[in-house]
């Protein structure tokens, strides 16, 4: 499995293809509100394998904090740890470029997954207009 930064269109493409299954095909979120003007000046990431497209993940500049967002697995490569790699490989990046902190809003059913990377919940849960309850997480990278 390769897991990089998605440079080309076409890597974009593959990353908004696996959003489009995962968010708005599976967990009916509204297109409104799966696609923002942040997909166009962050950093995408797509994991692959000799089959194509496997997974994906964005990273979000804040200041000193990169916030990782739209995490998302094909059907196929769940339970493989492909989501965890995924996270790792973004956190990994994100510290290789000077960021102190990792943040995230993870859907509430996803924070043990988070947990057992290092992430701490924290603030109430709330809906980010998805329908879909979530929480702010975070996690120092230094």
């Amino acid at each position: 499995m390769k897991i990089s930064v998605a440079e080309t269109k076409a890597a974009q493409a593959a990353c908004f293809a696996i959003r489009r299954a995962v968010f708005i095909e599976e967990q009916q979120i509204d297109e409104a509100e799966e696609w923002d003007a942040d997909d166009a000046t962050c950093t995408h990431y797509l994991a692959e394998d000799a089959d194509g497209p496997a997974g994906t993940a964005r990273m979000i500049a804040k200041g000193d904090s990169a916030k990782i967002g739209r995490v998302a697995v094909t059907q196929a490569h769940r339970g493989t740890g492909l989501g965890q790699r995924i996270v790792e490989v973004v956190l990994a990046d994100a510290k290789a470029r000077g960021f102190a902190e990792a943040e995230l809003e993870s859907q509430v059913t996803a924070i043990p997954f988070y947990e057992r990377l290092g992430f701490v919940a924290e603030g109430p849960d709330y809906d980010d207009g998805s329908g879909i309850l979530h929480r702010v997480m975070r996690r120092r990278l230094g």
